[in-house]
């Protein structure tokens, strides 16, 4: 992966590493050293020391003192956690834009889970879109819905659930037939304003995702 100059800097390299800690190039574990990070993309320490500040906001880089920064730990465990707090952030989403959503917003949302189900469709060939295309719904409904502190909470657990996909491909891949019929489910259940439904979906959706990612893990 070639280094692009960017615009926002710090965020550019946060983007950066975090593709890296994501796909498993940087091991969990490993110490990210901000000198040789800098020389190697001959930029400022400073910069590079407010993107690691960015990346521990993403749960993807533990910053100790006196230690400096390395990549979070995963393993079983940890992505039980993370997930069980992401599902419930996404089940606080759906009510609110089953609260919310008006006429015009249907198109947005209807539009993004559509996406979903023609990348699945496409036997799921890459990946990378259809975890995308999936995070493409959620940010979708923060759209509709409309509250800023729920958008930063759940773009910041994005890079962290990402993570446990790809490490868990060959799992999550197998469980795209359930993922196809989460979204098919969850569009009429959120036009008809069923919250209760909703919740179940995703509670239900949740624990099947969680239990991929723990076996891949384990």
């Amino acid at each position: 992966m070639d280094f692009q100059a960017p615009n926002t800097l710090a965020e550019q390299i946060a983007g950066y590493l975090a593709k890296r800690i994501m796909t498993g190039q940087i091991q969990p574990g490993e110490r990210i050293q901000e000198a040789n990070l800098a020389t190697e993309l001959k930029v400022s320490r400073a910069s590079v020391k407010e993107a690691l500040y960015t990346l521990e906001r993403w749960h993807l880089v533990e910053i100790t003192p006196r230690k400096g920064a390395s990549a979070t730990q995963i393993n079983a465990e940890y992505a039980a956690e993370l997930y069980d707090v992401y599902m419930h952030l996404l089940i606080m989403l759906a009510t609110r834009l089953c609260e919310r959503w008006q006429e015009e917003d249907k198109p947005l949302v209807m539009t993004a889970v559509q996406q979903v189900i023609n990348q699945i469709q496409d036997h799921g060939r890459d990946l990378t879109a259809v975890v995308e295309a999936s995070f493409g719904v959620m940010e979708a409904c923060c759209e509709v819905v409309g509250n800023p502190y729920l958008t930063e909470s759940l773009s910041n657990f994005k890079p962290a659930v990402s993570r446990a996909y790809y490490l868990s491909a060959q799992r999550y891949r197998q469980g795209l037939a359930q993922t196809r019929r989460f979204f098919s489910e969850l569009q009429p259940a959120v036009l008809a304003r069923d919250t209760v439904k909703v919740r179940e979906l995703i509670e239900i959706f949740a624990e099947h995702q969680k239990l991929l990612i723990q076996q891949a893990l384990a």
